[in-house]
């Protein structure tokens, strides 16, 4: 035992140094948990020295049960995030230490393990889970269900000792791959709702697809975040079809509730469809939901009423790449070039937004001298390639690609800074307002491309004249005055598009309750010098007090700004995730010590952005596509489920699902509304 008043090894005394410190009162009020000696001059901290009474606190011996004259506040934050600290307080509280509370799921052990409906772990046949196995992985890759009994056999052939010399009942039948699949498929709606359940506050991403031109349906996704460890999740909840090609909030909240997500809940609404297509969806949702807050990050949202050149640029673009950028031998480099930087597969399902694509226009202007030379030679023998000539020499076509040039690379900017699986959305709002400063300049005074490209068109036509002009050395179709006061309507109806699709997907309160999030929780931003910290992001908090107001209790919040900020900068320059799941952890004692800036966390982590939703959003447009255009009967429900949403097979709990599967229960676990 170390003697009173001494300190533990690595923790040196204040007592001899030449400028002595003093115990400040003041700190009682920040650590109701501190208590001072007048006497001996020592501070101890009330709950590990209860906690040391009790003879249960393996952690027992740290300069705040022996006592401390270290008169510092850094070493009171230092042990109010210990180990040692926290041991104290779940031994005071009757609990676990949370060492044993990690081994077996704590206080949400369904969050960690799946057990089985009647909660008795059970021998499975490893038959049974080698059958559905084998449909699980089909599901996953996309195999159709009719290769299942093949595959099946290739296995025993190349002597599966689960599946030699064994009969599994008619449930495990190559013949019933979809009972099996909604077995599956049940496991996995088991496990979200009761991930979402769990989760403090949820956000909705509505994901439109375009089945066949008179059929809509709407991909539905919850973005959520664990009590456990408090790290995100992106759950795919299923598909609904649209009648009247609108969605209605009461449908969608009736969705969430068999999710066992309440209105209170939703947070965040993310889509792919401009307002007016979202229609009375945004507004309903907001009436019932006090939290509700859109920010629309999904790739492919359109803009609201583009000009209508657009889609017939779009479909020369679409047609040239098909028959120059593919596999063949006509196929020209630089269009191959730009598909692969962009990750275009022209196979895909879904039409290209080739006219939002920074590589691919780049690639048809550093292009369009060969590529027009080379049309016309084909033409002879090729109607799509003397047609794709005649589209390529338009002075509108060769214009609105120039105009494209000035265009994108704000906009490709903002793309790529949702991309990454942690999103930096510091830069979020800064790189909004920098676009919206682009168009707005493009809007007044043109662009440097396109003017330079008129420019040199107005100096050939004088050389020429005639009504003819020449660019890069070939000869444009349809120049004149009017083609050009019509390009200067289609330029200011293109940008005019722009900013009203900007604006529609990043709403100003929206884009500041993220810069605030930002601010507060990304501890790399604070300043260094103490005195700066006290003012640091109070702004930033009383935005997110007045947006999430239901959330917090905002007096509260603001007296305990400054503690939080000071315990902050103690734990190290954390990223916003990271400082994020700290607090979004019920078991953290950061939790305990601000709740009200663990909900806020807890909001940050359930915005619908990053890699992870962008992956099971395109997962879903492809295999719903498919499912609808192929051939056959298509993709059913809990194949897209099981594709999108099922986990690494050593992460899936088959034994539930041979469960769910012999019992009859899997066919009504999955909602009606739900394809």
């Amino acid at each position: 035992m170390v003697p009173p008043g001494k300190k533990p090894a690595g923790e040196a005394s204040n007592s001899n140094k030449k400028c002595k410190r003093y115990f400040n009162e003041h700190w009682k009020e920040e650590f109701p948990w501190l208590d001072f000696d007048y006497e001996r001059k020592l501070m101890f901290c009330l709950e590990c020295r209860q906690a040391l009474v009790r003879n249960k606190h393996g952690k027992a011996e740290n300069a705040f049960t022996v006592g401390t004259d270290n008169f510092q506040r850094h070493a009171l934050l230092r042990h109010v995030t210990s180990g040692a600290h926290r041991q104290a307080l779940a031994v005071n509280r009757g609990q676990p230490t949370f060492e044993v509370q990690a081994e077996g799921g704590g206080a949400y052990p369904d969050l960690v393990t799946t057990p089985t409906s009647t909660g008795v772990k059970v021998e499975v046949d490893p038959a049974k889970v080698a059958v559905l196995t084998t449909v699980y992985c089909m599901a996953k890759e996309d195999v159709p269900d009719d290769r299942c009994s093949a595959l099946l056999e290739l296995q025993r052939f190349n002597l599966c000792q689960a599946l030699l010399g064994t009969e599994h009942g008619d449930y495990y039948s190559p013949r019933r791959v979809r009972d099996m699949q909604v077995a599956i498929a049940s496991v996995l709606h088991t496990e979200a709702c009761q991930r979402l359940k769990a989760s403090p506050y949820v956000g909705l991403v509505l994901d439109e697809t375009r089945d066949w031109p008179e059929s809509h349906s709407l991909a539905l996704f919850a973005t959520s975040v664990s009590p456990c460890d408090g790290q995100p999740a992106t759950t795919f909840l299923g598909s609904v079809e649209l009648q009247e090609g609108e969605a209605t909030a009461g449908q969608l909240l009736d969705i969430l509730q068999a999710f066992g997500v309440s209105a209170p809940k939703l947070a965040w609404l993310s889509s792919s469809l401009p307002s007016d297509r979202l229609g009375r969806v945004g507004p309903q949702l907001r009436a019932a939901c006090p939290l509700l807050t859109e920010l629309h990050c999904l790739p492919g949202r359109t803009d609201p009423e583009p000009p209508a050149y657009l889609s017939e640029y779009e479909s020369v673009l679409d047609a040239l790449f098909r028959l120059h950028g593919g596999p063949s031998s006509h196929m020209v480099p630089e269009l191959r070039a730009a598909l692969d930087l962009a990750a275009i597969d022209l196979a895909g399902p879904r039409p290209v937004p080739w006219a939002s694509l920074l590589p691919i226009v780049e690639a048809v202007a550093e292009a369009w001298p060969c590529l027009v030379p080379t049309l016309e030679a084909s033409a002879p023998a090729s109607p799509t390639a003397r047609a794709l000539a005649l589209a390529l020499r338009q002075f509108t076509f060769v214009a609105f690609t120039h105009l494209l040039l000035d265009t994108l690379p704000s906009m490709q900017k903002l793309t790529l800074v949702l991309q990454p699986e942690e999103p930096d959305l510091a830069l979020l709002q800064p790189l909004v307002m920098a676009a919206a400063a682009s168009l707005q300049a493009l809007r007044s005074s043109g662009g440097a491309r396109l003017q330079g490209f008129l420019q040199e068109l107005a100096s050939s036509s004088s050389d020429l004249g005639g009504g003819r002009c020449t660019y890069r050395g070939v000869e444009l179709v349809g120049y004149s005055e009017a083609a050009v006061r019509g390009l200067q309507r289609l330029r200011g109806a293109f940008l005019d598009s722009m900013r009203r699709g900007l604006r529609d997907s990043y709403p100003g309160p929206s884009l500041d309750a993220v810069a605030a999030f930002a601010a507060i929780f990304d501890s790399r931003g604070y300043p260094q010098a103490p005195e700066e910290l006290g003012a640091h992001g109070e702004g930033a908090l009383r935005v997110l007090l007045r947006a999430f107001a239901p959330a917090v209790v905002r007096q509260r919040a603001l007296g305990d700004f400054a503690l939080f900020k000071r315990v902050v900068c103690s734990l190290g320059r954390l990223g916003p995730r990271a400082l994020c799941a700290k607090l979004a952890c019920a078991r953290s004692e950061l939790h305990e010590l601000f709740p009200d800036f663990a909900a806020l966390a807890a909001l940050a982590l359930a915005l619908p952005a990053g890699a992870g939703l962008l992956d099971k959003v395109g997962r879903s447009r492809e295999l719903r596509w498919w499912g609808q255009s192929g051939a056959g009967e298509g993709r059913g429900g809990p194949a897209v489920k099981i594709a999108v949403d099922g986990p690494p097979l050593h992460e899936f709990d088959f034994a539930l699902a041979v469960e769910f599967l012999e019992s009859g229960w899997a066919e009504g676990l999955l909602g009606s509304q739900l394809t």
